[in-house]
C-alpha cells in the first residue's frame, strides 16, 4: 500500500485477460491512487471485467502514518467514495455488470473496537483485511527502514506478521486477506529462507487456517509483480499451502492506476490453475458466488 513504484510502465488493454472475469481489488484518487472511480470502471471494462469491487483504503485514526500521508484527503473525500461507487452500482445493474462497494481495511491490532464501528458505520458488499502496519509503523513504506535490519530482525518481523494475520482472521470482521505475504516486499531473498522452516510454515499454516476457519478467502494479487518483491502474492511456497487447505480465493490486481486494473490476470489463472483451484469467490452482503476461471 505504502509503495508506489514510479518505474511500472503502463500497457494498452486488451482482452486476453478476460479468463478472470472479476477483481475484487481496485482503489481510486480518494486515497492515494492516480484516477477516479469512473475511470478505474472504464478500465475494467476495455479488460473485460464482469464484476469490479472498488476496495478503497479505510480511515485511520491519527498515529498509524505514512511518511507521505493521504489521511486527510482520505477522510475528506471518503463519503464521495461511497456515493460513487453507489451510484456507479445503481447504473450498471441493468447492464449485468457488478460493481461492488468494498473496503480495504487496515488492521491495526490496538485499535479493533474502532475497527468495528468504522466497518459498521456504512453498508460494504464486502471487507478485505490488509496488514500493512505492525504496531505503529508502516512496513511497505520504506526499503530503508528494511535495510537497517538484521538477519534476525527481518525473521521476527515475519513471525509477528503471521501471528497478526490470523488474530485478524479469527476477529471474524472479514471475507478476504489481502496480499498474504506482503512482508516480504522490501526482503524477498531473506523471506524464503524463512519459509524453509518448518516452524515458519507452521505459522502461515495457523494463520491461513485461522482464515478458512472464519470463512475467507486468499487473495492472489498481481501486485507484487509491480513491487521490489517482483513475485504475486502470496509466493508459491504459501499458495501451495493454501490449496492444501483448501483455503478459497480470490483474484486482485490492487490497481492504483487505470493501466493496473486486472492487470498480469493471465499469468494469474495459470498460477492459481497449476495448484488446482478453478474458481473464485465474489461476496455480495454475505452472499457468496462462485466465478469459474479458466487458464488461458
Amino acid at each position: 500500500m505504502g509503495y508506489y513504484d514510479a518505474t511500472f510502465t503502463p500497457f494498452t488493454f486488451l482482452r486476453e485477460h478476460a479468463m478472470i472475469r472479476v477483481d475484487l481489488h481496485t482503489h481510486t484518487n480518494h486515497s492515494h491512487a492516480r484516477d477516479s472511480v469512473r475511470q478505474m470502471f472504464e478500465a475494467g471494462q476495455a479488460r473485460g471485467l464482469v464484476v469490479q469491487g472498488f476496495s478503497e483504503h479505510s480511515p485511520r485514526p491519527e498515529g498509524y502514518d505514512y511518511p507521505e500521508e493521504y489521511r486527510e484527503h482520505l477522510a475528506a473525500t471518503f463519503d464521495q467514495y461511497l456515493a460513487e461507487v453507489t451510484t456507479l452500482k445503481e447504473e450498471q445493474a441493468p447492464r449485468g455488470v457488478d460493481v461492488l462497494l468494498g473496503l480495504e481495511v487496515d488492521w491495526l491490532e490496538d485499535e479493533v473496537p474502532y475497527l468495528r464501528r468504522m466497518t459498521a458505520a456504512h453498508e460494504y458488499d464486502y471487507l478485505i483485511g490488509g496488514i500493512h502496519f505492525l504496531g505503529r509503523w508502516g512496513f511497505d513504506s520504506s526499503p530503508d527502514d528494511w535495510a537497517k535490519l538484521s538477519l534476525e530482525e527481518r525473521f521476527a518481523l515475519y513471525e509477528r506478521y503471521y501471528r497478526t494475520m490470523k488474530v485478524m482472521a479469527e476477529t471474524g470482521l472479514f471475507n478476504i486477506v489481502a496480499h498474504p505475504d506482503l512482508i516480504k516486499i522490501f526482503s524477498v531473498d531473506d523471506f524464503h529462507r524463512w519459509l524453509e522452516r518448518p516452524e515458519s510454515m507452521d505459522l502461515v499454516g495457523d494463520a491461513l487456517t485461522a482464515a478458512r476457519d472464519a470463512g475467507m478467502a486468499m487473495e492472489i494479487s498481481s501486485a507484487g509483480l509491480r513491487k521490489p518483491c517482483r513475485e504475486i502474492y502470496p509466493g508459491p511456497k504459501i499458495l501451495k499451502l493454501a490449496r492444501a487447505l483448501r483455503l478459497p480465493i480470490t483474484f486482485a490486481s490492487d490497481s492504483h492506476a487505470t493501466e493496473q486494473v486486472a492487470w498480469k490476470f493471465d499469468e494469474l489463472a495459470r498460477y492459481a490453475a497449476a495448484e488446482g483451484w478453478r474458481e473464485s469467490l465474489v461476496f455480495r452482503r454475505g452472499v457468496v458466488t462462485v466465478m469459474p476461471f479458466a487458464e488461458d
